[in-house]
């Protein structure tokens, strides 16, 4: 039998490595546990508290089995790379990244890993050229398969949107805006003084990240304003911070504004037009000097998603995104096909068959 750890180092990571998991747990074969890593918040703006026992207990509710282990395992299959990878042991590391955007973080910390061998599993052309690009195609083994993050996107029936708009309150008449920005850098200031604009005439969800609620990488002041919002208003509704789920909302929506977040990318897999802003900041780099996204903000998606560059290109982005002219359509149909492979919902499937191939040859 095959033991496997799937190491979670942020609970928000479970989504993106959920469909392989549920793929593994079908062959008696493997021999599934999870490891949870300390994932902290800050607490009155000073001291870090870990969550772990919190998440263990959630993750325990839906069956799963945990482990404080990181050695004596066959597989390690995880979000990001290995935290201490040393602490795992001569072990297959297979690597499920937990966003689909540009941010260029993901090669990164494998190149700062050189030493530890990792299976890296891509959502398509686009990310691998990028790779090649660096010439860094031999940091990894990579595969074309597809991400299992984006498979319950096309699983027939698995969202209701019927069911959720009913659930959070929204008019059902009405169309759907999500904001859902980064967390740094993030568009966050600069939509605060216009997004009330969107209402009355449009519902609008909002969905921040997870680090936008704990205060250590980001201030708090990055959700208390849109708590507020929604308190005051019942077209608004905002995503609790423990629902790391995105993809309900995605499906539902008819447009989303993010800025670098991969769920720009992720909304294109569903072939709809998204709002990209570009940030004054968006061209930052990482302290050894690279690029901190692939793609510079201001080509992302060009001719498909509308673009802002100020606060006041809101009502005009939305407008422009829910009404898309057949030139966006046809350049969307043509980011889709470079930036993903099987978009069907099997992509969890491929990857197990290609992890079976591995586990074989060891």
């Amino acid at each position: 039998m095959i033991k496997v750890l799937f190491d979670l180092k942020k609970e928000y990571y479970f989504t993106s490595l959920y469909p392989v998991y549920k793929e593994l747990a079908e062959d008696p074969n493997y021999n599934i546990y999870f490891h949870v890593g300390k994932d902290h918040k800050r607490f009155l703006g000073i001291f870090l508290i870990k969550q772990k026992s919190e998440i263990g207990e959630r993750l325990r509710a839906r069956g799963l089995k945990l482990t404080d282990q990181t050695i004596g395992f066959d597989l390690v299959i995880c979000g990001d790379v290995l935290k201490k990878p040393e602490r795992y042991g001569d072990v297959v590391r297979v690597h499920l990244d937990h966003g689909v955007g540009t941010k260029t973080l993901r090669i990164r910390n494998i190149k700062k890993q050189v030493d530890y061998h990792y299976h890296v599993f891509l959502e398509g052309q686009c990310w691998y050229d990028y790779i090649k690009s660096l010439g860094w195609e031999n940091l990894a083994d990579f595969y074309l398969t597809g991400l299992p993050k984006l498979d319950p996107l096309f699983w027939e029936g698995y969202y209701d949107n019927d069911k959720l708009i009913k659930k959070i309150g929204l008019d059902p008449n009405k169309k759907t805006v999500l904001f859902a920005p980064s967390y740094k850098p993030s568009c966050i200031s600069y939509i605060q003084s216009k997004i009330t604009e969107l209402l009355p005439e449009y519902n609008l969800i909002i969905k921040l990240h997870p680090y936008s609620w704990g205060g250590k990488y980001a201030s708090h002041s990055q959700h208390k304003f849109y708590e507020k919002l929604a308190k005051k208003n019942s077209d608004v509704f905002l995503i609790e911070k423990e629902d790391y789920d995105i993809y309900p909302y995605l499906y539902l929506a008819d447009t989303m504004i993010s800025d670098t977040s991969s769920v720009i990318n992720e909304f294109l897999a569903l072939g709809k037009h998204g709002i990209i802003y570009v940030l004054p900041e968006a061209k930052l780099k990482h302290s050894d000097g690279m690029e901190s996204v692939s793609i510079d903000p201001r080509n992302w998606l060009d001719g498909a998603f509308p673009k802002m560059y100020k606060p006041e290109d809101l009502l005009p982005a939305v407008e422009s995104a829910l009404n898309p002219t057949e030139e966006m359509k046809l350049k969307l149909k043509e980011h889709r096909e470079y930036f993903f492979t099987g978009l069907d919902g099997n992509s969890a499937k491929r990857v197990k068959a290609k992890i079976d191939e591995i586990m074989k040859r060891k």
